[in-house]
């Protein structure tokens, strides 16, 4: 079969596409043709040897697939021919990838193949950032940092879904506030002087939730931000550099930094993604979450599409069309 495979960390540029052996199933595990499959950051930092998961080389990346069941293990309540999306860890830049049952989700009819590859691994975390560990409450207000990217996008959906009264964007040039707002932000500002725009915006008081995938200079400012009992998500670190907190600041007005640890958290808990999807999919039938596709490229265009991550261009979500 067609795969991208990484055979050195010498970034993306460095990714080809090449003919692979097909995956076989094991015992419970599923098979899946593969229609679509979501690039992320992690696919970006795995090209360089700078992720946690670290597969010897060479490997095919691709955690976040959506596709049709080739076949599935007895019992698991799936069937040959189900439209399903799946979180399949490594493997979903190819034509073919197994997952475990477990992380196989269905999909509804309405949702095309690359709307469904853009929603495990970004709209879960966001859920899991802003209901599990968030503890988002109707009526707060959230703040998003890298709002016009694949989890910025994701998390001002599921903060609107899940009750917040005002979400800000925070975007560095007016066209992606503008693409955050489509997104479903009421209103956003610019990433240099955040803080006292946030100010202005909420009339001094601050945010109850701010959502971070991004870390670096801004951090402190975020904290400066909240409002009384607010809470700081930690989600990720695009920027690159991880930022220290001076713990004093977390007394002075009883805030707390939140640590969002997904994908280590669902590992351990065997059915909770499934939970998280049931949660989300009314949300989607609703349209309240619709993830907005920045970018597609296929299978052969791998090379383009981790770029288009890398050199910070990428609006919504970049799916690779792999059927």
């Amino acid at each position: 079969m067609r795969a991208a495979q990484i055979s050195s960390l010498d970034g993306p540029a460095a990714v080809t596409v090449t003919d692979v052996a097909a995956p076989e199933p094991a015992d419970g595990q599923v098979l899946i043709d593969v229609h679509a499959a979501g690039v992320s950051f992690p696919e970006v930092l795995q090209t360089r040897g700078r992720y946690q998961i670290k597969p010897d080389l060479p490997f095919v990346p691709g955690s976040e697939v959506a596709g049709v069941v080739v076949s599935a293990p007895d019992g698991s309540g799936l069937s040959v021919g189900d439209r399903v999306a799946a979180m399949s860890m490594l493997g979903g830049f190819g034509e073919q990838v197994l997952a475990q049952p477990d992380l196989v989700l269905p999909v509804p009819d309405a949702v095309s193949f690359a709307q469904a590859a853009a929603l495990p691994l970004n709209y879960l975390t966001a859920h899991f950032a802003l209901v599990a560990r968030g503890d988002i409450a109707p009526g707060e207000t959230v703040l998003v940092h890298g709002a016009a990217g694949g989890v910025g996008t994701a998390s001002i959906q599921v903060a609107k879904a899940f009750g917040a009264g005002d979400v800000i964007a925070v975007a560095s040039t007016d066209a992606k506030g503008e693409y955050a707002v489509a997104a479903g932000a009421d209103s956003y500002v610019l990433a240099e002087g955040f803080k006292d725009a946030v100010k202005e915006r909420t009339g001094g008081r601050g945010v109850d939730l701010v959502v971070d995938p991004v870390g670096g200079d801004r951090f402190t400012d975020s904290l400066r931000s909240l409002a009384e009992d607010g809470r700081l998500l930690v989600v990720g670190f695009t920027a690159g550099s991880i930022p220290e907190v001076k713990v004093n600041r977390l007394l002075l007005n009883n805030v707390s930094v939140v640590g969002v640890g997904w994908g280590a958290y669902v590992l351990k808990r065997p059915g909770y993604v499934r939970d998280q999807w049931d949660a989300l999919l009314p949300h989607v039938a609703s349209g309240v979450v619709d993830p907005p596709i920045g970018a597609t490229f296929a299978l052969d265009d791998a090379v383009a599409a981790l770029t288009e991550i890398d050199e910070r261009r990428a609006t919504g979500k970049v799916v690779l069309t792999v059927r």
